[in-house]
């Protein structure tokens, strides 16, 4: 069997055309609410969630698990391992004390949602997200809390075997947002993963597209 195209979407902007792209891949992961429906395309065939803190309360509820996306989904991974977040709470509580229920862990409500739905459940380890950070130590990022979930789930595709012979292009991802999340560290990681071949952004795809329609067209 060849390579799977896999579309990575995270909830910044889109660039217009990339919806039938991002539809048309073999596999599509989402954020959280799946805020990048529409421009976006609508294929989703798993939602990778924020299972700790406010995030992960809001979104453990009904009204979540029925929206559209996430119930076209056929899985939900949980980001944040919760041992993890667990050995965070008491030295995050030192030097971030506003941060009080960050580690508040809500998985086993998503796990009660896919066991519900008939999806498929999955916890993204610690061991990806520790060495994810070690990873980003190189781009010597300033003091941060966690990298954003959008870049363990990246981290997590690129390093698991069942995707190892796989296309993973990303859409979606600006690189800002939460002051506590290294953004200018991950832009820096996913560039330098782009360049070894490893990823992709869907700027590029979009660029090919143009000219591979526009070298078919008859010469005028």
């Amino acid at each position: 069997m060849g390579s799977r195209r896999i579309m990575i979407v995270g909830n910044g902007p889109v660039p217009e055309g990339a919806a039938g792209l991002i539809d048309a891949a073999d596999l599509v992961i989402r954020f959280n609410d799946c805020r990048s429906v529409g421009a976006g395309g609508h294929r989703t065939d798993i939602v990778a969630v924020c299972n700790t803190g406010r995030p992960g309360k809001a979104m453990a509820q009904a009204g979540w698990a029925g929206s559209p996306p996430v119930s076209a989904a056929a899985a939900i991974w949980c980001v944040r391992d919760p041992e993890k977040f667990a050995a965070m709470r008491e030295p995050l509580s030192r030097s971030h004390p506003d941060l009080d229920d960050f580690c508040d862990d809500y998985t086993a409500g998503f796990a009660g949602i896919a066991a519900a739905h008939g999806k498929a459940h999955l916890v993204l380890s610690r061991a990806c997200h520790e060495a994810l950070e070690a990873e980003l130590a190189v781009h010597a990022p300033p003091p941060y809390v966690v990298p954003s979930s959008g870049l363990v789930t990246i981290a997590h595709v690129l390093s698991s075997p069942a995707f190892a012979d796989d296309v993973v292009c990303l859409a979606g991802f600006g690189h800002q947002g939460w002051e506590w999340h290294p953004f200018a560290a991950e832009r820096a990681w996913v560039e330098a993963h782009v360049a070894a071949g490893r990823l992709s952004r869907i700027d590029s795809l979009l660029g090919a597209s143009v000219l591979s329609h526009s070298s078919s067209e008859p010469v005028r």
